[in-house]
């Protein structure tokens, strides 16, 4: 009776594989990552960095290891041509972010938390492996994880992007996070055929780019710039109009004026809870 079949020296088609934030501190700025906290302390070693939108699949996971272990080989291929030795410290962490993950999921790999040292939701696969899952929803709301819950969705998200807007204006991350969300927003906005919470994230980003445009506006520009910062903020409405309804017919284009005089974070609220007929009636009368 034959049992299977062996093969031996098995070649292995291996395929590209992209890692998606590969991190090397520098000691001596080590320090200065404290206002990140959580993804400050994350940032204190090499790491390796997989961030996901949607929750994580056991597939990703797998992924995400091998692109890990195909690393730390490289490195030590590295090491012995140059007749060094690597300690373990000096291997990439593999930090995988999710914003969700099942508890199957998380038990299927091992994983166990350590309350003591870090926080909930950051779960360890077993120590050899060097990785960690770091569910987002699952994070205190507290200042120190305001820079990873701003990856997370929904209601998580939103009231992170609140607590972005609200730090104090001399924040030394706080504009530059926020450069990088309006250019995301932009980004978004160029796609065709966006997911539903793409487009909810656009509505969400909106009013804070609104907002900015209205403190600039009110710390005294001269009036050709403040036309500018007008027409910006028609066009902004605009294509947010265009994000919830497809497009911007004359009607629709005739409420914008009426649209500019609400607050900027009431904006985007009202033209993504209201209807198309809603909107028209509530600021036709407006004109």
């Amino acid at each position: 009776m034959q049992l299977g079949q062996t093969e031996t020296s098995k070649t292995m088609a291996s395929e590209r594989r992209e890692i998606d934030i590969f991190f090397t501190p520098h000691p001596e700025n080590i320090g200065e990552a404290s206002h990140l906290g959580l993804l400050g302390r994350l940032a204190t070693t090499s790491a390796i960095f997989e961030p996901f939108s949607n929750a994580v699949k056991p597939r990703e996971i797998r992924s995400c290891l091998v692109k890990l272990l195909d690393l730390i080989a490289e490195l030590e291929r590295q090491a012995t041509r140059e007749k060094r030795r690597l300690t373990p410290a000096q291997l990439p962490q593999l930090w995988i972010l999710t914003p969700t993950a099942s508890p199957a999921i998380l038990a299927d790999f091992g994983v166990t938390v350590d309350l003591e040292n870090w926080m909930s939701g950051v779960y360890f696969l077993p120590k050899g492996l060097k990785s960690a899952i770091i569910v987002i929803h699952q994070l205190p709301p507290t200042p120190e994880t305001l820079w990873l819950r701003i990856l997370g969705k929904g209601k998580v998200q939103k009231q992170a992007l609140q607590e972005l807007y609200q730090l104090p204006a001399d924040n030394p991350t706080r504009e530059t996070t926020l450069e990088l969300l309006y250019n995301l927003r932009a980004m978004l906005e160029a796609r065709q055929n966006l997911a539903p919470e793409e487009r909810e994230l656009i509505m969400e980003l909106s009013p804070l780019y609104l907002q900015r445009l209205q403190t600039v506006k009110q710390e005294g520009i001269q009036q050709g710039v403040q036309q500018g910062i007008q027409q910006g903020q028609r066009s902004l409405l605009e294509s947010m109009l265009q994000v919830k309804f497809g497009a911007v017919d004359a009607e629709l284009a005739e409420i914008i004026e009426g649209l500019i005089q609400v607050p900027p974070l009431e904006q985007a609220q009202l033209i993504w809870q209201l209807s198309r007929e809603e909107l028209l009636a509530r600021f036709s009368g407006d004109l």
